[in-house]
């Protein structure tokens, strides 16, 4: 029978302190043209871990011997998984010119996009209904 291993949790939490960091959120500053560029992202993440163990006295007729030497028999199982993901999203950047800061949001050409169309859907929907009186 296999034995399952527990991770290192410590590695795995270094990780991620890695991945989501003020730099993922305010990226390097950029100089050009006399100006300070500090680009904004909104970061997020989620992880999720299970483990499981279990024993049985029944055998399982349908369960092919899976080379582990039970052969089906009755005995104990372990199983265990995890899972890390992170998004990222530009906001914009911070633009530092001549002692003034400026906010300059980044352009979201997908939320655009279906904005527009929900406000055209709206117009016709609203033609719709204003042409059948």
């Amino acid at each position: 029978m296999a034995t399952f291993q527990v991770p290192d949790l410590g590695r795995l939490t270094e990780a991620v302190k890695d991945i989501l960091t003020v730099r993922r959120v305010f990226g390097e500053p950029v100089e050009t043209d006399g100006a300070l560029v500090i680009p904004v992202a909104r970061v997020s993440g989620g992880s999720g871990v299970g483990f499981g163990s279990g024993s049985s006295d029944r055998p399982d007729s349908d369960k092919p011997d899976d080379n582990d030497g039970s052969g089906g028999r009755p005995g104990s199982e372990e199983g265990g998984g995890g899972g890390f993901g992170v998004n990222v999203k530009a906001d914009g950047i911070y633009l530092i010119r001549d002692g003034e800061a400026q906010w300059v949001p980044a352009l979201d050409f997908n939320r655009l996009a279906a904005s527009g169309m929900m406000l055209g859907l709206a117009a016709i929907v609203a033609w719709v209904v204003t042409s059948r009186n």
